[in-house]
């Protein structure tokens, strides 16, 4: 009877595209872990794929033999979702290639692992634009729909979800299956692809990914605007909206956040004697821009004491945005933190904020929140600070514990961009509707009977 390890070996065999494997203690910890690197997994064998056919023998492999896979992409993640718990973990970043361009449709189909600066850059330098712009840049694709990713522009264009139009998915017998298609209407039986979207690699595993285009904004402009506080800034995202500007993104942002992106990229913030901040983007035809941030001012002055910046020196825009898409990675680098990602009603945000800033004093533990104004995206750093490591775990817990039945209470959710995985599960159990859970597994049963994918993340039993 063969050992496990030469079970596994036979993985090598399967790889005829040029994919690689690795077992036990060969595997980096860098490979089991997220982003944050806090917690390791473990994992018997990583296999990182070359191609689709790939991914299907290896996917077939792991279900004869009764191996879970973990899907893993650049490993961006903030949630744990690639973090293993034995089996397999599945690479596909290096499905990296860009296949098709088709500008009389406006579609471009790319493998999962091309990353989002990349797509972004080759379709711009060909006058089309991609709209989702989630602030990790060197996130894949396939990574992107995975989480649903979300990012600054939804509040005009919406979130991944709504820029893809066919996924060729690996399914849990291994055969390979394309969903969707290149028209933008579809009332054609069930919309499977979408059940793929935001599923956090629990369902399939994506191998192609077929994306609508846009033609490129002629334009874009942004103003910083700085307020006297978080609560006076996130009121005045009401205004915004309630003038018909129709922004494309409105950022919030701390002070105190700030602090942690200035000194982590060497660069400065302007407005610096404010305590908030929104950052409001407009785009579209150049002769209309000029008037849209004149009457954002206008809206804005006569409402609230703010400082008003247009961001017209190259130089000083790229410092905001530079420091604003730095944010996760300084506050990790501060020590160890935890991410959260919620959204709640437009009309709640104040409020959310508010009780932040209770909890925090209740608790003793420092909050820090930016995130997407529009569309109700609150991010939030919650700092261990100087608190002992021992007390970290339990007073994390209560914090946790409370921040989330409020987003419940407010009618918001847990995960806007960022997804369930594995740090969030607990507190989703704790939430969810009974009903909708069940509704959940039949499906995740229908499409995954055998739990290969991801078994430990999010709603799976």
């Amino acid at each position: 009877m063969a050992t496990r390890e030469q079970e596994l070996l036979q993985l090598k065999e399967l790889l005829v595209d040029g994919g690689t494997v690795l077992l036990g203690s060969d595997i980096s910890p860098n490979l089991l872990s997220d982003f944050i690197g806090q917690d390791i997994g473990f994992a018997e064998a990583y296999v990182k794929v070359a191609s689709g056919a790939e991914v299907g023998s290896v996917v077939k492999f792991a279900a004869s033999h009764d191996q879970p896979i973990t899907i893993r992409g650049a490993g961006t993640n903030l949630v744990g979702s690639t973090i293993p718990h034995g089996g397999i973990v599945l690479d596909v970043s290096g499905l990296n290639r860009i296949l098709e361009l088709d500008e009389e449709n406006r579609t471009i189909l790319v493998e999962p692992g091309v990353l989002l600066c990349d797509l972004q850059q080759y379709v711009e330098e060909r006058g089309l634009f991609y709209p989702p712009d989630p602030a990790e840049k060197r996130a894949t694709i396939g990574g992107n729909i995975a989480t649903n990713a979300g990012g600054m522009r939804a509040v005009k264009y919406g979130v991944t979800r709504d820029f893809v139009l066919g996924l060729e998915v690996v399914t849990a017998t291994g055969e390979t299956v394309f969903l969707g298609s290149k028209c933008l209407k579809d009332a054609t039986g069930l919309p499977l692809k979408q059940l793929l979207i935001g599923s956090e690699g629990t369902l399939g595993v994506i191998t192609k990914c077929l994306l609508r285009l846009i033609s490129k904004p002629e334009a874009t402009a942004h103003a910083l605007v700085g307020f006297s506080s978080l609560k006076e800034a996130i009121t005045a995202v009401n205004d915004l909206h309630a003038a018909n500007l129709a922004p494309t993104a409105i950022e919030f942002v701390e002070k105190k956040v700030i602090a942690f992106g200035e000194s982590f990229v060497q660069q400065n913030f302007p407005l610096p004697n404010s305590i908030a901040y929104l950052v409001i983007t407009f785009d579209g035809p150049k002769s209309e821009l000029q008037d849209k941030l004149t009457r954002c001012h206008e809206v804005l002055a006569s409402s609230h004491s703010i400082e008003f910046l247009p961001l017209e020196d190259p130089t000083v825009a790229n410092n905001v945005w530079t420091i604003r898409a730095a944010l996760a990675k300084a506050v990790q680098a501060s020590g160890i933190w935890e991410p959260v990602d919620t959204v709640v009603p437009l009309s709640d945000i104040a409020s959310f904020v508010e009780y932040l800033e209770e909890l925090s004093a209740e608790t003793g533990v420092r909050i820090l929140a930016f995130g997407h104004a529009g569309d109700g995206n609150v991010h939030l750093c919650i700092l261990k600070d100087d608190l002992p490591v021992e007390a970290w775990p339990q007073t994390l817990d209560v914090v946790l514990s409370k921040l989330y039945r409020r987003v419940y209470q407010l009618h918001g959710k847990i995960a806007a961009e960022h997804g369930i995985g594995r740090h969030k599960r607990k507190y989703f159990l704790q939430e969810v509707n009974d009903t909708e859970l069940e509704l959940m597994r039949l499906v995740k049963h229908a499409l995954d009977p055998q739990n290969l994918f991801n078994p430990q993340s999010g709603y799976t039993a």
